[in-house]
């Protein structure tokens, strides 16, 4: 069984947007103007002597399981999860945001379970939601019970410019566990696993790592943070290709990890879709594991060393029989 999506494609066609939307930064100078950074966690740029950024993400085909359990108000967890989750990979502080429902009838039950969700993130991230759109469009937003989409986009504050250009050989690699599946590979996951047995794990909403990664930010020295998404661990290799990194001892995954192994059957693949028990990774130098390693405890997230950085570049993994690059 194999995902549905070509992540070398995605890469490409990221990358072409990016040759598109870097022509519009001349079009704002003074207050406001965009920074040139491509390919990371969030869109940044200045405003007087603050940088911000700025992110947007959804919750993709999660929805659907949410639909097929008919249960609604943890999905907007998720949504503020993925933003949030990114913009702090860049050293920033979430401040506000806006949501975006599209339905595709009139349904005050369903929006009201949704901003639930919503409202326990914005908590969750100290994040204030300023405002959002709803939108009705049958035409458009189909499948399902109870069709709808969900997105939401934040505005940070960059405490301190972590984009991964200090990352150096010998660096320590420190996975911070996930809650689950969190909100990517459901198209493969809702294909391999029976939603009867597995719905309600699979709707565990993503964690947000913001309190514990924040006091990193200001009690340590990080040199470089992904957060665990589409393409998984593959996602690391945006931070700095100069390097490489060798993850040896991810912890044991969560029973739902293995039954989707029974099934894709194919380590690498695993490796790209699922974050395998691991939603964050963060590098720093060896001198700050014990910082590091204090506050993840003290916010009642479970840290592990992973692996570290070498000058070997690629992302490796051993499959129990050989090193493999995964990255992309």
């Amino acid at each position: 069984m194999k995902y549905d999506i070509d992540v070398k494609h995605v890469r490409k066609i990221q990358a072409e947007i990016w040759e598109r939307i870097k022509s519009t930064f001349s079009f704002r100078k003074g207050y406001g103007e965009a920074l040139p950074v491509f390919g990371h966690y969030g869109g940044l740029f200045k405003c007087g002597p603050e940088q911000l950024v700025i992110h947007t993400d959804g919750v993709g085909t999660k929805l659907l399981v949410a639909q097929e359990l008919d249960r609604y108000d943890t999905v907007g967890i998720d949504a503020i999860a993925m933003s949030v989750n990114d913009i702090l990979c860049v050293g920033a502080e979430p401040l506000v945001g806006v949501d975006y429902i599209a339905l595709a009838e009139e349904d005050a039950e369903l929006v009201n379970e949704i901003m639930k969700g919503l409202v326990k993130g914005a908590e969750e991230s100290g994040c204030a939601i300023v405002g959002g759109e709803t939108a009705i469009i049958p035409d458009i937003i189909k499948g399902g019970r109870r069709p709808f989409d969900l997105t939401f986009t934040v505005v940070g504050r960059v405490k301190k410019k972590i984009l991964g250009d200090q990352i150096k050989k010998g660096d320590m690699i420190i996975g911070l566990e996930s809650s689950g599946l969190h909100s990517n590979g459901y198209s493969l996951a809702r294909k391999a696993l029976d939603i009867s047995k597995w719905g309600p794990e699979m709707l565990v909403p993503t964690k947000i790592y913001a309190s514990a990664m924040l006091e990193m930010i200001d009690a340590s020295e990080v040199h470089g943070m992904a957060h665990i998404t589409g393409g998984a661990f593959s996602k690391i290799n945006r931070l700095n290709k100069d390097v490489g990194y060798r993850i040896t001892s991810l912890p044991k995954p969560a029973p739902i990890f293995e039954a989707l192994y029974e099934k894709v059957n194919d380590f690498t693949e695993m490796h790209r879709t699922f974050n395998m028990g691991i939603g964050m990774v963060i590098m720093i130098p060896r001198d700050a594991e014990g910082t590091v390693m204090n506050i993840a405890k003290k916010h009642n997230v479970n840290a592990h060393v992973i692996g570290e950085v070498t000058d070997k570049k690629g992302i490796w993994l051993n499959d129990g029989k050989k090193e493999i690059d995964i990255s992309v």
